[in-house]
């Protein structure tokens, strides 16, 4: 296949030309495109150097297949070109996940919403993708209704500055120099930040809510409530989640652990006596989505608490919208 990459040269697009390579995608023809400032420069791929090209509208003529990793303006700017140019534009933004005629694909989950696709396919948001593919295998046991869930996220969720300016402010405050944040709104060193993304609904943050939307749209849920804080945490790399999840009929601890173990995607480490459990530092640079600390919810009969864990740069974005791309095939 003829493949672009829109926002190559961004954290997303970076990882998924390693993907791509590292799962054998069958290339004929990479073609990396980013922004004017950016065209000119080179990216390895399979031992050669590739030449990132500007985007424009005819940028994507004779390609099959587009990988978004770009921002929602520029996703939305070049939609019409990429699905008139005849690709399919398998995209990382939030522009079109909610739009009912763009299927929103986990391929663990819904991989046959693909077929569904008018020349646009959505990758969910990260913490989105690492909580479903985590809690998913309850349905086959009882519906999940709601969840009530916490996330803490990886700087590198900010993208390729975001874990920059934490190694600066860790550096500065050892020699006690100060750094001003500019990628995040509070120094994130030795910090929590409660808020990811915008005002939203009720005080929620757009981030927090993805999760509901999202996840009614993956699962094909569409009675599911979620409550969800999104923190950012001082991380360089996976996002963790600390989900209490309540399903229509009651499901045990041994049960739930029986049908995550055999979930796709999905490695359970869940040893509490022997202090094993999801890490950012054992999820990082792989693909799976750690499951572990289950338990009762003590507050009802009909939940569930885990704790959840799983690379966001890797399944939460590049690795899902590869899968994606290997269902087309």
């Amino acid at each position: 296949m003829k493949v672009g990459i829109l926002g190559a040269t961004g954290a997303v697009g970076r990882e998924m030309i390693r993907i791509l390579e590292e799962r054998d995608f069958p290339i004929s023809e990479l073609r990396p495109l980013a922004s004017a400032r950016s065209a000119g420069k080179t990216l390895a791929f399979h031992g050669d150097q590739v030449t990132v090209r500007e985007a424009t509208d005819d940028a994507f003529s004779g390609l099959d297949l587009v990988l978004g990793a770009a921002e929602n303006e520029i996703a939305k700017r070049f939609k019409d070109s990429i699905v008139r140019s005849g690709a399919v534009f398998v995209d990382n933004s939030s522009a079109f996940r909610m739009d009912p005629d763009v299927p929103l694909v986990v391929p663990e989950i819904n991989p046959g919403d693909a077929k569904l696709h008018h020349g646009v396919i959505s990758n969910p948001n990260c913490s989105t993708i690492i909580t479903a593919v985590g809690v998913n295998a309850l349905n086959s046991l009882s519906p999940i209704t709601e969840m009530i869930v916490s996330t803490y996220q990886a700087s590198s969720g900010a993208g390729q500055g975001g874990p920059v300016e934490l190694l600066e402010e860790t550096k500065a405050y050892f020699s006690g120099e100060t750094v001003t944040p500019k990628v995040f709104r509070y120094p994130l060193a030795f910090n929590l930040i409660p808020e990811i993304g915008s005002q939203s609904t009720d005080d929620y943050t757009t981030e927090e809510m993805k999760l509901q939307n999202e996840g009614r749209k993956i699962m094909h849920l569409p009675e599911m409530n979620v409550t969800c804080t999104c923190v950012r945490v001082p991380v360089i790399r996976s996002h963790s989640i600390s989900a209490t999840v309540r399903t229509k009929d009651p499901v045990s601890p041994e049960e739930a652990r029986e049908v995550i173990a055999k979930a796709p995607g999905v490695t359970l480490v869940d040893d509490l006596p022997n202090h094993r459990y999801p890490m950012p530092l054992d999820t990082s640079d792989q693909d799976l989505v750690f499951v572990g600390r289950i338990r009762k919810d003590l507050t009802s009969d009909r939940g569930l608490s885990m704790f959840i864990a799983g690379d966001q740069l890797r399944k939460g974005a590049a690795t899902n919208a590869v899968q994606i791309a290997e269902l087309l095939l």
